[in-house]
């Protein structure tokens, strides 16, 4: 009998999500001494999820991770593909998947966010900021959205990176977004807001600070913003400074806000307050929102386990537009177990786990919807290593799949799918790098599907 993983019987793994963990899987198995092919499937026609998607426009240098991803593409050509806008769950279903490849590994991330629960959180106006994010990065699926910048306030809830990151691009002067690869569309709507007041609000302390030193600090540079800290907000109690002290990561913010609290500022266009004890409980309006309350709170407790006790007093804010930022949550996907209460597929080490607690042979899982969404984009590394390690001490026990032979596009092709290769990807993004050369852009995307075939068609006569 042949043995997986030879030249003869080689391991076939299909990917599905083609972010960021879904490429450092693909690494870790290409880096095992087994022949391995995998299949990277993706429901956008381009690669690199998050990346491409989330990362602020503004981040290019984060960005230039992509090229460690493409290397993983090119390097194992022969062994890799990328198959780009399939929706695994519509245009073919997981038992479908099971009968071509040996393991299946989730990557897809967390595609739904947190509701915050508040009275008025349906009125318009109110959006999260994950809604945001995708439609000023080119996300196809959210450029139909609008977001009435004519507004003057806009609330924030939540002080993670991506909170910074929302604050930040309404913040920023159309000079200072030219360089980056923000939409053309986004681009303009931005530079003619009426947005003055932008304020990220958070129900407890600096210390408990999601955002990061250098996410923070970046406010100090804007040209046409200035930055707010109330110096009383800084003042820690015993309990604090302890968690302070813990953590390098702490100390770091802390740092960072005390000097962005003595910034001696010049009034400027906008101005972006950083509101700290301020627990949100409504948002009013009749159709649409107009301000935010929130009750004035302070930490008690022990280091480590203080709680927000109300002081009495109320805060509140007009607000006409506001996003939530309070993170994002993974969704079920057909045929994968899923823990709806904590958003991810339940798992130990990557082996994806029954209703029993069992692991299902040939099922895997990485990245934000195996562990939620937390850490960076490196964080994905180790985490899709774990995972690949699993996989291939299973190696010995996986299923042969029926169609073993068979290549999984052809299904595709008689359904009628258009599907986009790795090679497709390498035109669309010379197109957009080209493309945004005219106005000194990094490069100018493709916001739709329709747009990418298009470019795809004529560039292919060529």
């Amino acid at each position: 009998m042949t043995e997986l993983g030879t030249e003869a019987m080689p391991l076939r793994v299909a990917i599905i999500g083609a972010g960021p963990s879904g490429f450092y899987a693909a690494d870790a198995l290409f880096k095992s001494p087994l022949s391995v092919s995998v299949d990277a499937f993706d429901m956008l026609p381009t690669p690199y999820g998050l990346l491409r998607g989330g990362v602020a426009p503004d981040h290019q240098k984060m960005k230039s991770v992509s090229a460690y991803y493409a290397r993983v593409a090119e390097k194992n050509s022969d062994n890799f593909r990328f198959i780009g806008n399939v929706c695994v769950g519509m245009d073919v279903t997981v038992d479908e998947l099971k009968q071509y490849y040996h393991a299946l590994i989730f990557s897809y991330g967390a595609e739904g966010d947190k509701k915050t629960g508040l009275p008025g959180e349906a009125l318009d106006g109110v959006h999260s900021a994950r809604e945001f994010v995708a439609w000023y990065n080119g996300h196809p699926d959210f450029q139909h959205l609008n977001f009435d910048l004519s507004q003057k306030n806009v609330a924030i809830i939540g002080q993670g990176n991506v909170a910074i990151d929302v604050a930040r691009i309404l913040a920023k002067s159309k000079e200072e977004l030219l360089a980056s690869d923000i939409t053309d569309t986004a681009l303009n709507a931005l530079s003619n807001s009426a947005v003055e007041n932008i304020y990220i609000i958070g129900r407890r302390g600096p210390v408990q600070s999601a955002f990061t030193e250098l996410e923070i600090r970046e406010f100090a540079e804007l040209s046409e913003s200035t930055i707010h800290i109330n110096p009383s907000d800084l003042t820690l109690n015993e309990a604090n400074i302890e968690e302070r002290d813990a953590s390098n990561k702490a100390t770091k913010n802390m740092r960072a806000l005390e000097d962005l609290a003595q910034l001696q500022q010049d009034k400027k266009k906008k101005a972006v307050f950083v509101e700290y004890f301020k627990y949100p409980k409504s948002l009013k309006g009749v159709e649409r929102v107009t301000s935010l309350e929130a009750d004035v709170v302070r930490l008690e407790g022990e280091a480590f386990n203080q709680k927000a006790v109300k002081t009495g007093d109320n805060w509140s804010i007009p607000a006409g537009l506001v996003f939530r930022s309070i993170g994002y949550k993974g969704k079920e996907l057909p045929g994968v177990p899923f823990d709806s209460e904590k958003g991810v597929i339940p798992n130990d080490k990557g082996r994806i786990l029954d209703s029993s607690n069992q692991p299902l042979l040939g099922m895997y899982t990485s990245g934000w919807i195996k562990r939620g969404p937390s850490g960076v984009l490196g964080t994905n590394k180790p985490c899709s290593t774990e995972t690949v390690d699993s996989l291939l001490n299973d190696v010995s026990l996986l299923p042969s799949p029926l169609l073993v032979t068979s290549d999984i596009c052809d299904l595709l092709d008689s359904r009628g799918v258009r599907t986009v290769s790795f090679d497709d990807w390498k035109i669309i993004d010379a197109f957009e790098i080209n493309n945004g050369k005219a106005s000194g852009k990094p490069r100018e995307k493709c916001v739709s599907r329709e747009e990418i075939f298009s470019v795809l068609d004529t560039q292919k006569v060529r």
